[in-house]
């Protein structure tokens, strides 16, 4: 039973205050350059959203006909409308059906796509206004091809001078020898540690670690993160997961996809190639004690997994054509319909099977007390764009057997909660930072209503995602 401490009103009257003024204070409206405006809706102080149906990503029951008040950025007032007082000159906008979410937290992004083989080009413009008119407020970008691209496009998104979701930026890869022209190779763990501590001078929040790196580099990785107080996650293969979690990562990548620690004989700190993974992979069930075992092991180490289907269910056969095509340059557009023809024809494809194994396995982490994050990895053969994968990426979690509203959680508290920053956002509370998506319709009963955004508030300014969308349409690829 909670302990609760009597104590004069007037007293907890101006506590509660505080708290609501240093959150506020924390959430201010930002400034907003020239770049910026043209995508922009609704920029006033105080806006009061009525009638409004209010999801609020703890997994709690929609609450209907609610207003809620965005005063300086934050959220000030919420309840029954009605009930709730909205101040004088404020913007008032009726929400009578359409409900509002938290603003998604998605945790494996990416500023670069797939141009050839092998090859990625940088998306600095173009992904950014994608992720925001989809829904996505904060990001992780979860591998860095462009050095110091990706920390300026963070930085000149925090500044106002460009617009799109605020950016966890990683490092580059923490990698061993590698196929990608843009990864460098590190030389033992000595350079490990040199290399996590140049980027995080440079100004990386956060660093991932790659397929081929050996158990030592990882540990000297993770340790000079965590010095820094930042966080390492992992699309691994030479090291397994159990074997990370031993380290002391934060978040494995791709659900259990990549994990290697079914594979027979498996030399240390060698990758045994991601087919030879998957084929063990797929000889274990959610039920089998070997992976129950894993999954405990990695909840006792309070390690992190990242559902990234969107990208797997591109190399699935029998699912359906991506949306969001049509903002690819026509070449890139082209390119991907033949990866995708292809995948239709391949009857001997292993993701037939394990699509379906993983999603059971992601539903199995959750179940067993995991911290379950999702993104949705823009990589691959292509036709992962961002926003509209967002969104895809909350619906297939719902195909997975999760509730709408605990797929909801997954893609908003559940990053945030990772990222230490649930005090500010991931749910919708008053004192939080008024990171909100209008959707035209109810995703709590039917969840490909994700699709129908109409507005993004992020910081308390309103973003038009067909604006957003229509400035990169057919282009995206080349910027």
């Amino acid at each position: 039973m909670p302990n609760f401490t009597r104590f004069p009103m007037r007293a907890a009257l101006g506590a509660a205050c505080g708290v609501l003024l240093a959150a506020t204070a924390a959430a201010q409206r930002p400034t907003l350059g020239p770049a910026v405006r043209p995508f922009v809706v609704v920029d006033t102080s105080v806006v009061a959203l009525t009638h409004v149906r209010v999801i609020d990503g703890t997994g709690a029951p929609p609450a209907d006909d609610q207003t809620v008040v965005i005063e300086n950025g934050a959220i000030a007032t919420m309840g029954p409308t009605g009930d709730v007082a909205i101040p004088a000159g404020a913007r008032i906008m009726d929400l009578g059906g359409q409900s509002v979410i938290p603003g998604l937290v998605m945790m494996h992004e990416h500023l670069f796509y797939p141009t050839g083989p092998g090859v990625y080009g940088n998306e600095y413009a173009s992904f950014p206004r994608l992720y925001l008119a989809g829904g996505v407020t904060t990001m992780r970008t979860t591998g860095d091809v462009g050095g110091y691209g990706d920390l300026r496009t963070a930085a000149a998104i925090d500044s106002g001078r460009e617009v799109g979701p605020w950016i966890d930026a990683t490092g580059p890869y923490v990698q061993g020898p590698s196929p990608f022209a843009q990864m460098y190779a590190l030389k033992d763990s000595a350079d490990a540690r040199r290399f996590v501590n140049f980027w995080a001078d440079a100004g990386a929040t956060s660093f991932k670690a790659y397929m081929n790196v050996t158990r030592a580099e990882l540990a000297a990785a993770i340790d000079a993160a965590h010095k820094r107080g930042l966080k390492i996650t992992g699309h691994l293969c030479s090291v397994t997961y159990r074997e990370a979690a031993d380290l002391g990562i934060d978040d494995l990548e791709h659900g259990f996809f990549v994990s290697t620690d079914f594979v027979p004989d498996k030399e240390p700190d060698v990758c045994p190639g991601q087919a030879q993974g998957m084929q063990a992979l797929a000889q274990v069930d959610s039920s089998a004690p070997a992976f129950r075992s894993l999954v405990q092991d990695l909840v006792a180490h309070h390690v992190a997994v990242t559902s990234t289907l969107t990208v797997f269910e591109t190399f699935t056969p029998g699912q359906p054509v991506p949306k969001g095509l049509d903002v690819l340059d026509p070449i890139l557009k082209e390119q991907f319909m033949r990866n995708y023809e292809r995948t239709q024809r391949n009857a001997n494809s292993p993701y037939r099977h394990l699509f379906a194994d993983d999603r059971a396995m992601e539903l199995a982490f959750v179940h067993a007390g995991g911290l379950l994050l999702a993104g949705t990895d823009p990589t691959g053969g292509g036709g992962v764009i961002p926003g509209f994968a967002d969104q895809r990426q909350v619906e297939l979690l719902v195909g997975s057997g999760f509730t709408p509203l605990e797929a909801i959680k997954i893609c908003t508290l559940n990053g945030a909660t990772y990222l230490g920053r649930a005090d500010r956002i991931g749910s919708i509370e008053v004192g939080k930072q008024a990171d909100l998506v209008v959707i035209d319709g109810n995703p709590a009963e039917n969840i490909d209503d994700i699709e129908k955004v109409t507005l993004v508030f992020k910081q308390g300014v309103g973003y038009d995602p067909r604006l957003l969308i229509d400035s990169v349409k057919g282009r995206v690829g080349l910027y």
